[in-house]
């Protein structure tokens, strides 16, 4: 049920309704390939590409209350836009609460995105209202750079960036170079087996301990999507002092992504991330992958992009999350 105002400022044969299930995955995968060329949408982005049917299917299957949480905008019966919302902690106790909406481009310019905004701001107080995370809770979006309508409405209302993501590819993965680096002494790489997992794990999460904005990752979740065919480490001795998690895209198995590389701190400058990296992307080549994608913060101090491009990969889009307080 939406709340008896919502959509009350939308034009003339305009309306809000909830999300229906299996009926509106098709309509909702249309509406994202109807923005693709004006947001300048790249579609094989590991961030937010085009997601298809199946693929919105299985998101909003994981989403808590799908038909409270996610409303599409009509137009005549036909879907034009809808919104979505999410929430999780992050490491710092913050409980940030993220919308993001689509609308199609003929339909901007007249007030419907507002609309939709409202609506995702007013349900995210009801939810922080019954989950009892007043205390910590902000409300956030997210819009590529790219999406100039998007990131002027946010910032019309108020919302201010507080970091953004940039996207990498590696285009061919049969042009990787060749591993030239020596690792020092002591140091030896390999497979990730079960029994490394919570080492591996806790090499990730250690690696994030000063950064901003990062959601908790729990154990059992990292158990849970354990994906280790194309997973590398690093050992000095039985210590692990580095990780290069990649994985083969489920539904483009010829794409790879780099999901994780952690080196540890006291190890790093080594030549290890540079090991692994070429290791792990040798190990989606065999299984399959002909390109990589990997994403990681603009503000990060640890000048990975060096690493990143001595080994092929290129700049693509840029992705800012946007914050705004919930009172």
């Amino acid at each position: 049920m939406l709340d008896g105002t919502a959509g009350k400022g939308l034009p003339v044969g305009f309306g809000f309704r909830p999300y229906r299930g299996d009926e509106d995955h098709g309509a909702m995968a249309a509406v994202r390939r109807g923005c693709a060329e004006r947001d300048r949408v790249d579609a094989q982005s590991v961030v937010e590409g085009l997601p298809t049917a199946a693929e919105i299917a299985e998101a909003s299957a994981k989403s808590e209350e799908p038909s409270k949480n996610q409303i599409l905008v009509v137009c005549d019966g036909s879907v034009v836009g809808y919104s979505t919302i999410r929430w999780w902690q992050e490491r710092d106790d913050t409980w940030l609460y993220l919308h993001r909406g689509y609308l199609l481009p003929e339909q901007r310019g007249q007030g419907i995105g507002s609309e939709m905004l409202s609506w995702a701001e007013e349900r995210i107080r009801r939810l922080v209202e019954q989950h009892g995370t007043a205390r910590t809770a902000v409300i956030g979006a997210n819009a590529m750079t790219s999406e100039q309508d998007a990131t002027a409405l946010l910032r019309a209302a108020g919302y201010r960036r507080v970091f953004s993501l940039v996207e990498l590819e590696l285009g061919d993965l049969r042009q990787l170079p060749e591993p030239v680096d020596e690792l020092p002494a002591g140091i030896r790489t390999g497979p990730i087996g079960t029994s490394h997992y919570r080492a591996a794990w806790r090499t990730v999460v250690d690696s994030y301990a000063d950064s901003g904005f990062t959601q908790r990752w729990p154990f059992q979740d990292f158990v849970d999507t354990a994906d280790p065919a194309c997973w590398r480490a690093a050992w000095n001795g039985q210590d692990m002092v580095g990780v290069a998690l990649c994985s083969i895209r489920r539904h483009d198995h010829t794409v790879g992504e780099v999901e994780e590389l952690s080196i540890r701190a006291d190890q790093r400058r080594l030549g290890i991330g540079r090991a692994l990296l070429l290791d792990g992307l040798q190990s989606l080549r065999e299984q399959g992958a002909t390109t990589a994608r990997l994403f990681t913060g603009t503000a990060n101090p640890h000048r990975s992009y060096d690493l990143y491009e001595s080994v092929g990969f290129r700049r693509q889009n840029e992705y800012v999350r946007y914050r705004k307080p919930l009172a």
